[in-house]
């Protein structure tokens, strides 16, 4: 098997990190709608597939490739249909719904052996369609610290080489006994600067890549769940990989602090871990037994008025969970403020369940 059609080209030093993650390649002598991954995409350590921004980016890449460049993006809504594998190549194909005088519609399906993996509807509207005279309000950023540079999160194993920064802020109401009303906070940006041949549409597709960042894990951080089981000899098992692990128990407290979804209570874990402690009854947080994206809708306010490559502030919450799923919400906006983007995303959370009692 191979990850990709073609053979991926060297690294474009021109262009910025997430745009060469992001590049494709248009399939133009089979059909000019038809497109595929120039580069072989990220499956994270311990997930079930690839990492869906990237699924989600590339189809606004395909779809923005094909209508007129005064229209611009305003809603695009995505259904994860079965898990990518990042051993094989992504078939994207277009198909024109409409074309409108102020809107245009496309949907995008990414393909992998014949099957749908994903697939998204995306309309555009014109630019300047709303009139001289508008209905205009939009929500405040909260007052939040502003990121410091050279204190970003850890992230494996990309670590310095993955294509955006980020910083965690603090949850918002941690400490409350009601998960709808903790926010969790970071702030993010794509690494180095995007090139001005890539446009806006580069910025949107970035802004795309890193709205999946933690997005539905916002779930296991409001309900305190934890990734680590309480035995490392026993037939319990870990969610997460277990050479991850390992370079978790390696580090110092201060440093775990800056790696994405590692709580406080995690740490504590983790030391009992590093000591060879036997944890198994003491008293501990649920352990997630599943996580994973069910779909994904971003509403684009302010598609031209940003850069993905400057901080962007985002702000998640989720009014609901149960029967296996929940459903969180986002906001994003510019370091100075502006509303850009809000998103909503639903998956399943499942807890690893007690071992059933042998009668």
């Amino acid at each position: 098997m191979h990850s990709t059609l073609i053979k991926p080209p060297a690294v474009d030093s021109s262009i910025s990190r997430i745009e060469n993650v992001l590049e494709l390649t248009q399939l133009s002598d089979i059909d000019p709608d038809l497109f595929t991954n120039t580069r072989p995409l990220w499956h994270p350590p311990g997930a079930r597939g690839i990492f869906g921004g990237a699924v989600i980016a590339q189809c606004l890449s395909a779809a923005q490739r094909t209508v007129r460049r005064d229209f611009t993006v305003h809603s695009m809504h995505c259904y994860f249909v079965l898990a990518g594998n990042a051993e094989i190549p992504i078939i994207y194909h277009v198909e024109h719904v409409r074309e409108g005088k102020s809107f245009a519609t496309r949907t995008v399906q990414a393909r992998q052996k014949g099957k749908v993996i994903f697939t998204t509807t995306l309309s555009f509207v014109k630019e300047d369609s709303g009139g001289k005279v508008k209905v205009e309000h939009t929500t405040p950023m909260p007052d939040v610290p502003a990121p410091v540079e050279g204190n970003d999160d850890i992230r494996f194993p990309q670590g310095d080489e993955g294509p955006f920064q980020s910083q965690r802020a603090e949850i918002l109401n941690y400490e409350s006994p009601h998960p709808h009303t903790k926010k969790t906070r970071q702030w993010m940006k794509a690494r180095g600067r995007i090139s001005p041949s890539g446009g806006h549409e580069a910025h949107l597709s970035a802004l795309a890549y890193m709205s999946d960042s933690y997005f539905i894990g916002t779930i296991a951080r409001a309900h305190k769940l934890t990734r680590y089981s309480s035995s490392r000899t026993g037939n319990s098992k870990s969610t997460i990989d277990e050479e991850m692990l390992k370079k978790l128990l390696a580090m110092d407290d201060e440093t775990l602090r800056r790696v994405p979804g590692i709580e406080d209570d995690d740490i504590k874990r983790l030391q009992l871990l590093r000591e060879g402690k036997d944890i198994s009854k003491e008293e501990m947080k649920p352990e997630v037994g599943m996580m994973v994206s069910l779909d994904h809708s971003i509403y684009f306010h302010n598609p031209r008025a940003f850069r993905a490559d400057d901080w962007m502030f985002t702000e998640m919450e989720s009014p609901w969970s149960g029967d296996g799923r929940g459903l969180v919400f986002q906001k994003m906006f510019t370091k100075d403020g502006v509303l850009i983007a809000t998103c909503v995303q639903e998956g399943v959370v499942r807890l690893k369940q007690p071992p059933e009692s042998k009668l």
